[in-house]
């Protein structure tokens, strides 16, 4: 168990900071704690160690692929958070579900695009991932999280997957304003507004209070993503 927690340790310091980020898609998502940890067997075990000798054995013998921890999280889950290819692959060929979402409505995409894990997110949707799929407390999608983090390949990547560009959080924001009003105006969120607005996101849908993107980037100050909304014929 003790190489279990120092393998992890890193991981448990990602979480927190996910934990403690400003409000927004991804406030919620968390790594698996060290207590967490200290609960593992079998299959959860064995992704959280990267142990994938191991897991072949367990599916062979007929290990449940989808056995969740106390907080929901599968063994590929798990190994997501690792970033650990090697272990998912071997979790997908056994059938682990890779759609399935944890007890915060977290799935693979969504962690794979918080952690800006182009490859996880790969894997993921080339193994039947589904980018439609509401996630989150917020009741977002991966790409609304990606884009709120400043992720500018993994919101490319959503985007030619055909993740769909204007659905509302239940804060009232899509993925273009949460570019906007949880960005920093700098040069990843900028080009997360220009790959938004090129694939054809609505520069007009306003948020909870009625503000339109130009109007939110325009009260920020952020020129750049404003001249770019004014250019696409966005509405103050």
């Amino acid at each position: 168990m003790t190489r279990l927690l120092q393998r992890f340790s890193a991981l448990i310091v990602f979480g927190l900071s996910i934990a403690t980020a400003p409000i927004g898609s991804a406030v919620a998502q968390t790594a698996p704690s060290a207590e967490d940890l200290a609960t593992y067997d079998g299959l959860l075990a064995a992704a959280a160690l990267g142990d994938i000798a191991r897991i072949r054995a367990l599916t062979r013998t007929g290990a449940d692929t989808n056995v969740t921890d106390r907080h929901g999280r599968t063994p590929l889950m798990v190994a997501g958070y690792r970033g650990d290819i090697g272990a998912a692959k071997a979790l997908l060929v056994a059938d682990a579900d890779v759609n399935a979402r944890d007890s915060e409505a977290y799935d693979l995409i969504t962690i794979a695009a918080v952690a800006n894990d182009l490859a996880m997110l790969k894997l993921a949707i080339d193994s039947g991932g589904d980018v439609t799929q509401i996630t989150s407390p917020y009741e977002g999608t991966a790409l609304i999280a990606a884009a709120h983090l400043g992720h500018v390949e993994i919101v490319r990547t959503l985007i030619v997957e055909k993740a769909p560009l204007d659905h509302v959080n239940n804060l009232g924001w899509t993925a273009l304003i949460e570019a906007i009003v949880l960005g920093d105006g700098g040069m990843r969120h900028t080009a997360i507004v220009e790959a938004l607005v090129e694939a054809g996101a609505d520069v007009d849908l306003a948020d909870g209070d009625g503000a339109r993107p130009l109007a939110l980037a325009r009260a920020r100050g952020y020129q750049a993503m404003a001249d770019m909304l004014h250019a696409a014929g966005a509405r103050p």
